[in-house]
């Protein structure tokens, strides 16, 4: 049985799609960025990321907003888990890629704060979507 995603949401609203890095430090610390005055959760915390425009792979979008967000160039990433959420404004279909390599050196672009964070995080608030990846990847640090 193949697995397809609809393209709208559980009532009926277009599921907006999203490529998110979790970008792992080697020093295994995780980026966090604020997001930015005039966007929906304005101040909360997330991983960075954006949406896919139409026949972009996650790869490409991630590496895309990572370089408009951060001013980095993606050099390995891999699709990790995904999860869809309802927020009010959108419904959400969310990849996390681990972003294990890069170049260059993160800053915020667009006049956002980052965080180079260790488990438990410090920064808040998060925005909800954000909240399970935390707990998977702290699962993941106790195997």
């Amino acid at each position: 049985m193949t697995d397809v995603k609809s393209d709208l949401a559980p009532d009926g609203r277009k599921v907006t799609e999203v490529a998110v890095g979790v970008m792992v430090h080697a020093d295994g610390r995780y980026l966090l960025a604020q997001r930015p005055a005039g966007k929906p959760y304005e101040g909360y915390w997330e991983f960075p990321g954006g949406k896919l425009e139409p026949g972009e792979s996650i790869e490409a979008a991630l590496g895309r907003e990572l370089h408009e967000e951060l001013g980095i160039d993606v050099k390995a990433c891999e699709l990790w888990r995904t999860l869809e959420h309802d927020y009010p404004h959108a419904y959400v279909r969310l990849f996390f890629c681990k972003v294990t390599q890069w170049t260059g050196t993160p800053h915020g672009r667009e006049g956002q704060a980052f965080a180079w964070q260790r488990l438990p995080v410090d920064v808040s608030p998060l925005l909800p979507a954000a909240i399970p990846i935390l707990e998977w990847l702290e699962e993941e640090g106790r195997e």
